[in-house]
């Protein structure tokens, strides 16, 4: 805290400092730009906030991020609905839409199984997924969780659930380099693997 600053000020720049990738002087340089912006547009980005905590919850089908019951993919007629596609994250639906190439629907974990940080298959939305591919007509379903040691624990663990059930199970092609994250990873990098995905 500067005692130099009002403590309004200070308060706002300790809010921005407890952002990701934020340090002090980032923060500091953020509140001043508020602090110089206009009233409409500082109150504006405080309304934004306040609607994103206050509009977005969880799809009630894929546990994607929506504003309404049905996020807008589970929704949509033109998708291959017999196809889905499982993540760890919202992040990672993002960044595999951005490619073009994915017409299926999703399912996302918030998360992938960790015992050592006190992850277990239960604190994920796994069960919610087979109840889903039992209760449906899916007939592929995508394994698109991180390649790495945590990732690959969660898909086997998936797999060892689904594998008596008359469905294609696949995974996004080793484009991915081990150990990497699909949030992280270019679109040509993303286009590779969907195309060339893999039965397992």
């Amino acid at each position: 805290m500067n005692p130099a600053y009002t403590k309004s000020l200070n308060e706002l720049i300790d809010q921005f400092s407890k952002l990701p990738g934020i340090g002090p002087k980032t923060a500091e340089r953020l509140g001043f730009h508020i602090l110089r912006s206009t009233s409409q547009e500082a109150l504006g980005l405080a309304q934004a906030i306040s609607d994103v905590k206050a509009n977005i919850h969880q799809c009630r089908v894929c546990y994607n991020l929506a504003e309404t019951e049905v996020c807008s993919i589970c929704s949509d007629p033109r998708r291959d609905h017999e196809v889905i596609c499982v993540v760890e994250q919202p992040k990672d639906v993002i960044s595999l839409e951005k490619t073009g190439l994915c017409k299926w629907v999703y399912h996302v974990l918030n998360g992938h199984i960790a015992p050592l940080e006190g992850v277990e298959p239960d604190d994920l939305t796994i069960d919610a997924l087979v109840k889903r591919i039992r209760g449906g007509t899916v007939k592929e379903v995508v394994m698109a969780t991180n390649p790495n040691l945590e990732g690959d624990g969660t898909s086997l663990y998936i797999h060892s659930l689904l594998h008596s059930l008359n469905i294609k199970i696949t995974r996004l092609a080793r484009g991915l380099p081990a150990g990497s994250t699909i949030e992280f990873s270019t679109g040509n990098v993303l286009t590779d693997a969907i195309l060339n995905r893999c039965e397992i």
